[in-house]
């Protein structure tokens, strides 16, 4: 019992490490939740309540940058919210076999998304200037854009900021600030939206959950006063090698 619960703790501490300076703490904790014999869609809702406690927290360091976007604000909270319900009721009708089938398939998803995202958000930048020939078809297609994301995030919570940031940058975002206010506090409304479905389908592994919570809360902290001393580039180029390890993991396991 103990094994497991520094195992948890420390997979919690390293992942808020990496959601500070370079993203993608899932790739850490929500094989760690699996590894310790949670069921695999408990575990994938468990890693969605551990995370969300740091869109919170990081939404309310962004707020004064959401001051110019209090028009788009509305939407965007409720667009996440009706896309992490759906995501999440999704993922309830999915059997522990069927979604342990398409886990490696996500997770590889995800990694492309954080090794190409760089690339992909510059892609998007030169094609944001079409919503000026259609002002009024690119607006509705945005919005049905947002709700797909929205319900990826609410299915499966790896890689989601990651296509946020893609999806503002297609709308014309520049200010990276702004963004990332955007990014959290999306998360933060898809997050808590799928997690009320979680608590009344009885799907979350609280003390588990707790654990790494905890872990994240203070690997986060940690990272804020230490990440400047951190080469960001060696966290980026670690956490590519793990993403990369625990995908072939997972194809390894289930389908070899």
């Amino acid at each position: 019992m103990l094994t497991e619960m520094l195992f948890l703790f420390t997979a919690g501490f390293f992942g808020g490490i990496l959601n500070s300076v370079a993203g993608g703490g899932s790739f850490i904790t929500f094989p760690a939740l699996i590894f310790v014999g949670i069921p695999p869609i408990i575990a994938n809702a468990t890693n969605t309540f551990a995370s969300s406690f740091g869109y919170l927290s990081g939404t309310y360091a962004f707020i004064s940058d959401l001051h110019t976007q209090k028009d788009n604000i509305p939407r965007f909270i409720l667009i996440g919210f009706l896309g992490g319900i759906i995501g999440a009721w999704l993922l309830m009708q999915t059997s522990d076999t069927q979604f342990r089938e398409v886990i490696p398939w996500l997770l590889l998803f995800a990694t492309l998304m954080f090794i190409f995202g760089r690339q992909i958000n510059i892609k998007m930048v030169k094609l944001s200037t079409l919503h000026r020939k259609s002002p009024s078809g690119w607006a509705i297609l945005s919005w049905i854009i947002l709700l797909v994301i929205s319900i990826y995030g609410g299915f499966f919570n790896a890689g989601m900021g990651i296509i946020i940031l893609g999806y503002l940058a297609l709308l014309g975002y520049c200010d990276i600030n702004t963004m990332n206010g955007l990014k959290l506090l999306t998360s933060t409304a898809i997050s808590l939206a799928a997690i009320a479905f979680f608590i009344v389908n009885d799907a979350i592994a609280w003390y588990q959950g707790t654990l790494v919570l905890i872990g994240t809360l203070l690997g986060g902290y940690v990272a804020a006063h230490y990440s400047r001393l951190l080469p960001q580039t060696h966290i980026r180029g670690f956490v590519i090698i793990a993403s990369i390890s625990i995908t072939s993991y997972f194809f390894y396991d289930i389908y070899w």
